[in-house]
């Protein structure tokens, strides 16, 4: 799927262990510029192609909380979709994504808490180009997020 993603609502019923969603995009200038301009994350790795040349990475390369952002994209509108509310996430960044690399976002039902009613979801965003895979992620980690059980809401009220 890419973006934008069409809305799903799933409730807590509604998940079940192992459920995934996958999302692609290509990373594009104007995409590392606009999340720039939103964060005021200015540092010239990500916008300076004169200063990126001299780095190890030797080209711009994207922002690693604008990867993990397209996880939130996943979660916001697919998987559980509108109404989830994170818990927390945890991220580990083990390589770049470079301007016109292709990421894709793998989130994984991994446990159900009907206790509390969350879900802990394993997630991933890597880019497509490395040939390590979940290896060589971009990020990777867990995140835990309230979802609202079916039983709350009430017909006839608007929601969302």
């Amino acid at each position: 799927m890419t973006l934008p993603l069409p809305l799903r609502m799933l409730f807590f019923e509604d998940l079940s262990v192992g459920m995934t969603e996958v999302l692609r995009k290509t990373i594009d200038s104007s995409d590392v510029v606009g999340f720039a301009e939103v964060t005021g994350d200015r540092n010239p790795i990500h916008l300076s192609e004169h200063f990126a040349a001299k780095t190890p990475f030797g080209t711009r390369i994207a922002h690693g909380l604008y990867t993990a952002s397209l996880i939130s994209a996943v979660l916001g509108t697919r998987l559980p979709g509108p109404g989830a509310v994170y818990i927390s996430q945890t991220l580990n960044f083990r390589a770049p994504v470079k301007i016109g690399d292709t990421v894709e976002v793998k989130v994984i039902v991994a446990e159900l808490m009907p206790e509390k009613t969350r879900a802990r979801l394993a997630c991933m965003a890597a880019s497509i180009k490395q040939a390590a895979g979940a290896c060589g992620s971009a990020n990777r980690g867990q995140t835990s997020l309230q979802t609202r059980p079916r039983a709350r809401l009430r017909p006839g009220r608007a929601y969302g």
